[in-house]
């Protein structure tokens, strides 16, 4: 939290963070650059505000201000200066900034002109999750601090709601709306994303938040303050204790039933029609604002529309996922690559882990290559050895190989050249045969990314899923050493 070094995070522990929607607290960013120059903010007023002399003769907000900046730029530094901090480091100085110059900090215009500013240093931002999903969230709180919050809790009256307000209540309710905004505004990029939601993000969010806010992170300054005098164990232990719960927590929430909102991956289409609604809903001011959350729920809707692809090939063509008769994935492979099978299967909405033995139900394999059944019953092959590629080229309907296959070859032919321009591909079954989408643009030249040819492939021959393999199936999951080690 104070390094930017995640080393000593078992694999559960992280896994559970992001499952229960606490995952943000690992990436040092908005959150905790907020955290670090609001607790220097109000701890410099407030000792300022014990001289009398000082706090009626001088602006001492403005020195706080100034003091909260240079922590925030001590912790940039101190982090890493990554590019998520470098754009928290922004919009939080422009906040900053504007306090000192006696105008609105918490506005749109903030909001807008922290975006242009990242963008300016780093245009490549904007296609980035940790951006979009900064940004979203960060409108969203936006709207919330324009219309005041919960208007109702502004007053400590007597009544019961007035108690409630004075005892809590109100930071309660602040706290479980932003939560709420935060995460509503954040599904749509988490989803295209890391094909994941986090149902009870809300939940996690109010039982660990308050700790981290209050505990972990004011004691995690004050630890660092310290060091120089060597009395900084007391703060480190204090953070232990807000850390402990906080994985609890976590560990809590990841265990609730459909803690793990598995998403299918969807194009990038839906995504922006979505973001639309999400910036109609946030700025305009007028009735037509709920439009934007009839464009949220068009692109709901488009999303949940996708199809599935039916073939997944990897850019180097040594791996190779094929959807079977049980619409479940089988893996062929030449060499082992879990994390490229544990992405497939997170966008496929797939729970098994890449040690799953069903991975490779079906698969027959020898020296010479791979073949399995599709789920319309084509034979799908991966060649290993220049002389399976007869044998595969009359009986296969897709083909991939590193070595290149006679011009007369029946099946579809996917060699490595092609597909390390394509940057892998993913095969959807029609009527013609199979269609294909790239994960590199074909045909669209641009200084910074050459056009990319087309791949040569051979013509479509008969089904030839009827014939029997004399090639015998072998476990295709990486041992379990292997996938530590990828983890």
């Amino acid at each position: 939290l104070l390094t930017g070094r995640r080393d000593a995070i078992s694999n559960s522990n992280n896994d559970a963070l992001f499952v229960s929607g606490l995952g943000h607290v690992l990436s040092i960013s908005g959150y905790h650059m907020a955290v670090v120059a609001g607790v220097v903010f109000f701890a410099i007023r407030a000792l300022l505000a014990l001289s009398p002399a000082l706090s009626t003769r001088f602006t001492i907000k403005k020195w706080a201000a100034l003091a909260a900046l240079i922590a925030a730029l001590f912790y940039l530094l101190l982090s890493g200066a990554e590019v998520a901090t470098q754009r928290s480091f922004y919009m939080t100085a422009l906040v900053l900034v504007a306090v000192m110059a006696d105008r609105r900090a918490i506005t749109f215009r903030t909001l807008a002109l922290a975006a242009m500013l990242v963008l300016l240093v780093a245009p490549e931002a904007l296609v980035h999750p940790s951006f979009q999903m900064s940004f979203a969230a960060t409108l969203g709180l936006v709207v919330l601090a324009q219309i005041g919050m919960p208007r109702w809790f502004g007053t400590n009256d007597d009544t019961r709601l007035g108690r409630f307000a004075a005892w809590g209540g109100r930071e309660l309710v602040v706290l479980a709306l932003a939560s709420f905004v935060a995460g509503l505004a954040t599904t749509p990029y988490a989803a295209f994303h890391f094909h994941r939601i986090a149902p009870y993000g809300v939940i996690a969010n109010l039982a660990a938040m308050p700790v981290v806010s209050a505990l972990v992170m004011p004691a995690g300054l004050l630890g660092i303050a310290a060091i120089p005098f060597g009395f900084d164990g007391l703060f480190w232990h204090l953070m232990e204790v807000g850390i402990d719960w906080m994985i609890a927590v976590s560990q809590w929430v990841a265990t609730l039933p459909g803690a793990f909102g598995r998403v299918h991956a969807f194009s990038i289409g839906p995504l922006i029609v979505m973001s639309g609604g999400i910036v109609v809903l946030g700025l305009l001011r007028s009735p037509l604002r709920w439009a934007g959350a009839g464009l949220i729920g068009c692109g709901v809707m488009w999303a949940a529309a996708a199809t599935e692809p039916d073939i997944l090939i990897a850019r180097d063509a040594s791996s190779v996922a094929v959807r079977g008769k049980d619409g479940h994935l089988r893996i062929m492979h030449t060499a082992k690559n879990a994390f490229l099978w544990r992405e497939w299967l997170a966008a496929d909405a797939d729970p098994r882990v890449v040690t799953d033995p069903g991975l490779a139900r079906g698969v027959a394999c020898d020296e010479a290559g791979c073949v399995v059944e599709g789920k319309d019953g084509d034979l799908i092959a991966l060649a290993r050895q220049p002389d399976a590629l007869a044998d595969d080229c009359a009986r296969a309907k897709v083909l991939i190989t590193p070595y290149q296959a006679s011009s007369d070859c029946a099946a579809q032919v996917f060699h490595r050249d092609a597909l390390h321009e394509l940057g892998g591909v993913t095969l959807r079954k029609t009527a013609q045969g199979y269609s294909l989408t790239a994960s590199q643009t074909v045909g669209i030249d641009r200084p910074w990314s050459p056009a990319i040819p087309d791949v040569s492939t051979g013509p479509h021959g008969n089904n030839a899923a009827g014939r029997k393999s004399s090639r015998q199936p072998v476990d295709a999951t990486p041992p379990a050493e292997e996938q530590e080690a990828a983890d």
